[in-house]
């Protein structure tokens, strides 16, 4: 589940930088699936992945995060940002880190966007998704707040989603003191984050008071009832494995929990009267069409969402906000859709 290594992520970003004949002749024949082209950028990635050393699903959880923290870092590149600050809060289950970053030449009260990162709840850290909460804080203007919740196997379902209410109700509070504008507060997340941020925005309707002003939802992850078709089409060979799936699953779930509770699978939850929402999916994604079914939900509640599917991208694309053309594009629309929501 790595990205790619050192030496090949210099080679990647080389061979990006080539005319696109040229490329696409290095990612090899077109990858054609439900009427969807895989991007050569994608292809020429899982192409050099492969050519890595053993799946995350097949090592230690503790190397696993490593690889992950470091594949994550290689393509995401170092953004530059006004400034960047880590402070603990009180959490259900001890010390929650969160993680701010503060835009060049913000002044006064600001938006901001409460980020809970990827990773299956197992992997995934503050630093694994640095890059991308750089250029979110960055090209959208918003002071971010990115949360370093619990993670299994030390502490399995439901701590994540308890932690991630706690740091929002923490932000929420105490954003006059932070330069926050209380009115204009967004969550949001990818895959696993974004799991998180929907419980959020569905339990803040539940307890009262006040709402997240919009949910930015990265390629979640909706539902644990069942398997999607999308699972088993796109499960080998698009970097989110089914074996790394199989194995977050035995990893975050004890095994005693009801697979359709909201704070595990969202999609099951009452979406009745919760934030508006971009979603956005990848095309060769695993959870293509969990997050579909979610954004499906989310309109036939009356919620306001609009909806887009990167067909030409994997999961992860996120994180490679320094990585080709494709996936920072991708990126750039991301952004703007946080700045929409909370202006």
């Amino acid at each position: 589940m790595a990205f790619i290594g050192t030496v090949r992520a210099v080679t990647a970003r080389n061979l990006m930088r080539l005319p696109a004949p040229v490329l696409k002749a290095a990612a090899g024949p077109s990858v054609r699936i439900d009427g969807k082209r895989l991007d050569h950028e994608m292809q020429l990635l899982l192409r050099l992945q492969r050519l890595e050393g053993p799946a995350v699903a097949e090592v230690s959880i503790r190397r696993g995060r490593r690889i992950l923290r470091s594949g994550a870092q290689l393509v995401g590149g170092n953004p530059p940002i006004g400034a960047v600050t880590d402070r603990i809060i009180d959490g259900p289950g001890g010390p929650i880190t969160l993680r701010f970053y503060t835009p060049r030449d913000l002044a006064g009260p600001s938006p901001a966007l409460v980020f809970f990162h990827g990773g299956g709840f197992v992997f995934g850290d503050l630093d694994s998704h640095d890059a991308l909460c750089r250029h979110l804080a960055e090209a959208a203007q918003v002071r971010v707040v990115s949360v370093g919740y619990r993670l299994a196997p030390e502490a399995t379902f439901p701590a994540a989603a308890g932690d991630a209410w706690a740091a929002w109700a923490w932000v929420r509070d105490q954003a006059p003191g932070l330069g926050i504008d209380p009115e204009r507060i967004a969550v949001g997340g990818d895959s696993a984050g974004g799991n998180l941020a929907a419980g959020v925005a569905q339990q803040a309707v539940r307890e009262g008071g006040q709402q997240p002003v919009f949910q930015l939802l990265i390629y979640p992850t909706t539902d644990f009832s069942r398997r999607y078709r999308s699972r088993e089409t796109f499960g080998d060979g698009f970097y989110l494995t089914e074996g790394f799936m199989s194995k977050i699953e035995e990893t975050y779930l004890t095994g005693a929990e009801d697979r359709t509770d909201p704070r595990l699978s969202p999609l099951h939850g009452d979406l009745t009267g919760v934030a508006p929402a971009y979603l956005v999916t990848a095309g060769f994604d695993p959870l293509l069409d969990e997050g579909i079914a979610y954004a499906e939900a989310l309109k036939a509640a009356g919620v306001p969402v609009e909806y887009r599917c990167e067909e030409g991208l994997i999961h992860g694309f996120a994180n490679m906000v320094s990585f080709g053309h494709s996936a920072p594009a991708a990126i750039a629309r991301i952004a703007a859709a946080l700045q929409r929501g909370v202006s």
